[in-house]
């Protein structure tokens, strides 16, 4: 399931330090912007409430963090669940099998030396000509994003081949289908402010 907040100001961060524990709270308070406290506290409020929901589980969750800083649940690493937030609203995504999120503002211009950098020649064909090429830029570097957390790997040095590479490696822990990419379920906010994508072996609503 997905579980999105877009109203971070109304977050009363002295309670929500209460309420996501220890663990949450100090990585919380090491930030020096205000909205930065209240993103990190954002994400793992949101990660409660999809626990409780789904699983019935109540309380600060405890946090581990993979090689490559994948975030699991110290007492249940059978539940996955990814984290991603923007400074205009933070994101989180649970189910029973690996999965990738990410959410991003979209920018105010085109960086074409990023574009290169990170994508390869259609990819940058369809930002070009894309009715909005703001939107297509952001659409397809939370592609990129969700799909590096989904496997767990982070960011690598052939972003541009990347799922070129994908498509023909082999089985991996997170892709059990060698020779096919994972599904992806992409929205833009209502404003077109930022764009989110999570990434997962099924389509999560």
């Amino acid at each position: 399931m997905i579980y999105l907040n877009e109203h971070i100001a109304d977050i009363d961060l002295t309670e929500a330090y209460k309420k996501v524990g220890r663990q949450r709270a100090e990585y919380a308070l090491r930030y020096h912007r205000d909205l930065d406290r209240r993103l990190s506290v954002a994400v793992i409020l949101l990660l409660m409430e999809g626990l409780e929901r789904e699983y019935g589980l109540s309380g600060p969750p405890v946090l581990t963090f993979g090689a490559n800083g994948k975030p699991f649940l110290v007492d249940h690493p059978e539940i996955q669940f990814n984290l991603s937030h923007c400074p205009r609203a933070a994101l989180c995504v649970l189910g029973e099998q690996a999965l990738g999120c990410d959410i991003e503002a979209v920018p105010n211009e085109l960086d074409w030396d990023v574009c290169r950098h990170c994508f390869n020649d259609a990819e940058q064909a369809s930002i070009r000509t894309a009715a909005n090429p703001l939107l297509a830029f952001t659409e397809h570097w939370t592609r990129k994003e969700a799909y590096l957390k989904w496997t767990g790997e982070g960011l690598c040095d052939d972003l541009p081949g990347l799922f070129e590479r994908a498509a023909g490696s082999g089985s991996t822990a997170a892709n059990p289908h060698p020779g096919s990419l994972p599904h992806f379920h992409t929205r833009i906010a209502s404003d077109q402010s930022y764009v989110w994508t999570v990434c997962g072996e099924k389509l999560y609503e």
